[in-house]
């Protein structure tokens, strides 16, 4: 599918058919900001046209009989970057909102992640749309099995990883990992990553993301000179990511003073309990209500003034019309894709150091590969050595955007693309086109 005219930067005119599923605010944020980045590589139009667009997408359309006896259709996507750094890896997700737009745009994403890290990975992901809060379990289970047998044409070890993403986690990949298994007819536990630890999975995967956050936070920080020691954050979304990175913070001695999520948010200038926070969050499902702070609404905890802020939510969070009220010195992209391109554009303007999504979140792919070469080799690393590796990985990848940044002269996320662009362009040219 060619990029659509909508885009800034130009680009050819969508065809035919699928236009609503393709463009997608997040995929132009995606190709405007692959655009800025090759304009600065001067990369060539036969490279551009390699990485803007998926190789493979595939939509699958499936029956799902309920719980009531009644049957539903669903829509599912996988999308693979780019086949030429080895398998491709990434997500699973299921949302009322997932489209092959977005499944695209996190895609290209997850390649930048990768070749950012110096992970043997393309970059995929996949989903169905739905609203798993709707759903029984063992709806989510049917949906789940019968989503990876549309798509298990696209699947393998050494083809394309899956792993957990918004509303999916542990349980799903298990069912997936049953799913492939049983069509081959014996056990592959490198099929997907993210899973419970019986199954082959790491006890570090579910909190790597924020783990890999405050790792990119701190080595941010050594590089500007400062520590976390008292530093007010403020923290959007209190999922599996957002609490991880409070209770990381809090526990390193930074002032947690805002966070949000669905139900709202809550402020305590002095510093939230986050320990506390968390306890009450299971009990209540969700952060409103919290006794030991105020109440504010969920997009106002984005503009309380602080020092670092952590956007650990959904996509575009930050935009053109809010980026004026965003009031930190430091943005720290946790979710993929928090900040359009216009609102960084003024952020930047204003001094806002931005450390972008394809540097900051990416210890979850990190982790995911950890898993998978021990299913690979049938080798089980403990939780504190990975960790280790994370973090070491982390700030590696820190020092390698600072220089390419201070070199170039270029913000973060420029000087991020620019390396991980420049590796995946240099495999795409030793490889060749073939025929």
């Amino acid at each position: 599918m060619a990029v659509p005219d909508a885009l800034a930067t130009g680009g050819p005119e969508p065809r035919a058919g699928l236009e609503a599923e393709w463009q997608s605010p997040l995929y132009l944020d995606a190709c405007e900001q692959l655009e800025r980045a090759a304009d600065l590589l001067t990369l060539d139009d036969e490279a551009r046209i390699r990485l803007r667009e998926p190789r493979r997408s595939l939509i699958v359309n499936f029956p799902v009989r309920m719980d009531d006896g009644s049957v539903e259709g669903f829509a599912g996507y996988r999308v693979q970057h780019t086949l030429t750094m080895g398998p491709t890896k990434g997500g699973i997700r299921y949302a009322p909102h997932v489209s092959l737009g977005e499944c695209a745009a996190l895609a290209m994403w997850m390649t930048w992640k990768c070749a950012l890290l110096g992970l043997p990975y393309g970059g995929a992901k996949g989903g169905v749309r739905c609203d798993p809060r709707t759903l029984s379990a063992t709806e989510i289970e049917r949906v789940t099995r019968r989503y990876a047998t549309e798509i298990l044409p696209v699947l393998g070890p050494d083809r394309d990883i899956p792993a957990p993403d918004m509303g999916t986690g542990e349980r799903e990949m298990a069912w997936l990992y049953d799913t492939y298994s049983q069509s081959v007819g014996h056990s592959v536990q490198q099929i997907v990553t993210g899973k419970p630890a019986s199954l082959g999975g790491t006890a570090a995967r579910r909190s790597s993301t924020g783990l890999g956050v405050v790792s990119a936070l701190e080595g941010t920080l050594k590089r500007l000179g400062q520590t976390l020691a008292n530093r007010t954050v403020v923290v959007q979304g209190f999922g599996n990511v957002g609490s991880v990175v409070c209770a990381r913070l809090h526990k390193l001695g930074a002032r947690v003073i805002g966070v949000s999520d669905v139900s709202g948010g809550v402020v305590n200038l002095g510093g939230i309990d986050v320990p506390s926070l968390i306890a009450w969050h299971a009990e209540n499902e969700g952060v409103r209500g919290y006794p030991g702070a105020d109440t504010t609404g969920a997009e106002e905890v984005l503009e309380l003034p602080c020092e670092i802020l952590v956007p650990a939510a959904l996509e575009r969070q930050i935009h053109a019309k809010n980026a004026d009220r965003i009031r930190c010195r430091l943005v720290v992209e946790a979710a993929n894709g928090p900040t359009t391109p216009a609102a960084e554009d003024i952020l930047l303007d204003r001094g806002v150091l931005v450390v972008p999504d394809i540097l900051a979140n990416a210890g979850g792919v990190t982790v995911s590969y950890y898993e998978w070469v021990q299913g690979q080799q049938r080798h089980a690393w403990d939780a504190a050595d990975i960790e280790r590796r994370l973090d070491l990985q982390m700030q590696t990848a820190v020092e390698r955007v600072a220089e390419t940044a201070a070199r170039l002269r270029v913000d973060w996320r420029s000087a991020a693309l620019s390396v991980a662009i420049a590796r995946v362009t240099e495999a795409g040219a030793m490889r060749g086109i073939y025929p």
